[in-house]
């Protein structure tokens, strides 16, 4: 397989041909260790996910459930070092075929350099940041680097944002948008929220070609409801679940049940 970068966007595109959504699968960097985390993000695709979103380990994770807190500080303990994300997506995306965005709070990247950053996740073959914790007007030096870079750019969207803010989000955002199905924490939970839903149509509204749903998704028939309004479904914390619980095998085993719900014969929305 290349390492040549491969859009999120595209990915989408494609399966909307087919008549389906796509599965975006998270997974962080370096749990239990670097070298099973590279091979459970393999797994994800061999097992029907779409996408992969590779999360960088950080000290201070403020929106992230239990399950990923407690994944990310083995991490952290066991020595991991941001360079090892770029060694994540190059060694993911030279076994399989699908698009790996990182998903990072800001600061790690401003320590870093963000154009040193983007310029190493490019060479890796990576698409491109999920950035949870800067929205589009105070995200001009990504914005920036990210043109230089051809990178996507995932900004958040939740229930509560008014419609000028969404605008904004869509306007600034490359790959897809990323809508918040609830308010607080990522974790599985029974049921998704009828605001997600609800927040999709109001993205459409303001003009977002690609719309995809995480937090709370957890099980097939889950994303198979997400999908006959959105054009994925993201699922984190049920899949970090099963690695801790049993290792790539389960996720290889979760991913394929969530992957039942992209086969459910749903209802496709059109391309916008």
């Amino acid at each position: 397989m290349s390492a040549t970068p491969l859009s999120v966007g595209t990915r989408i595109a494609e399966r909307r041909i087919d008549g389906r959504g796509v599965l975006v699968g998270y997974l962080p960097v370096g749990f239990p260790d670097l070298a099973t985390s590279i091979d459970a993000a393999v797994a994800l695709v061999e097992n029907g996910v779409d996408a992969i979103e590779l999360g960088l380990p950080y000290s201070d994770p403020v929106m992230d459930g239990i399950a990923i807190q407690q994944a990310t500080q083995v991490a952290l303990s066991a020595g991991f070092r941001i360079r090892d994300v770029f060694t994540a997506v190059e060694a993911v995306r030279s076994r399989v075929d699908a698009p790996v965005l990182v998903m990072t709070y800001w600061n790690p990247v401003v320590q870093y350099g963000a154009d040193r950053f983007a310029d190493q996740l490019r060479d890796a073959g990576g698409a491109g940041l999920i950035t949870p914790d800067i929205t589009p007007d105070s995200a001009a030096d990504w914005i920036a680097t990210s043109v230089r870079t051809g990178l996507d750019r995932v900004f958040l969207a939740a229930p509560s944002s008014t419609d000028e803010r969404l605008k904004l989000t869509v306007e600034n955002s490359r790959g897809f948008v990323y809508a918040v199905s609830t308010m607080g924490i990522t974790g599985a939970r029974a049921d998704v929220a009828a605001s997600a839903r609800t927040l999709v149509e109001r993205l459409r509204a303001a003009g977002a070609e690609n719309t995809c749903v995480g937090i709370g998704i957890s099980r097939g028939d889950q994303v198979a409801e997400v999908l006959e309004y959105a054009d994925g479904a993201i699922v984190g914390s049920a899949l970090v679940t099963a690695l801790a619980e049993r290792g790539v095998a389960g996720v290889a085993a979760t991913a394929a049940e969530l992957a039942t719900g992209l086969r459910s014969g749903t209802a496709r929305p059109q391309a916008h």
